[in-house]
């Protein structure tokens, strides 16, 4: 991760191992994503979709924490479960008629404040949602630029 004047460029680097396996670097941390045997797969990492849920809860829950500390608000922990809802055809290349991504993603926030009122809790909510890099890419439109290297 490089900061430099106003901006934080954050790299990854990924070799396939497989049609559904790939093995991924970020700095010093490494993991592997896959899919499970149905789907071709080993099974030896979460999927990709899993892995863009699993990123929006941990951003989610560490931009809670900054925004509950600025507003000076303690919170004591939080339980985040998210679901999505897409239909693989896309993906699958079976149809096109929906889009190959998420059609809807809830998010379940379940935050334990020792003596916030209701109201600090929902602009704590609000703020946090706002505030959120990860949610911010999956809500709005963020330009991707494909490069293919020959």
């Amino acid at each position: 991760m490089e900061i430099t004047n106003k901006q934080m460029r954050v790299t990854i680097e990924g070799q396939s191992e497989s049609a559904t396996k790939i093995n991924l670097r970020a700095g010093r941390f490494s993991m592997i994503i896959d899919e499970p045997a149905p789907m071709g797969g080993t099974d030896e990492g979460p999927t990709p979709v899993q892995v863009l849920l699993m990123s929006l809860a941990g951003c989610l829950s560490i931009t809670g924490h900054a925004v509950a500390q600025q507003r000076g608000l303690k919170l004591n922990d939080m339980h985040i479960k998210i679901e999505g809802a897409m239909n693989p055809c896309a993906f699958m290349g079976i149809s096109f008629d929906e889009r190959a991504g998420f059609q809807e993603i809830n998010v379940t926030i379940d935050a334990n404040f020792d003596g916030a009122s209701q109201e600090e809790q929902e602009a704590w909510l609000d703020e946090t949602e706002k505030r959120c890099p990860v949610t911010d890419n999956i809500k709005d439109s963020t330009r991707i630029k494909l490069t293919p290297k020959y």
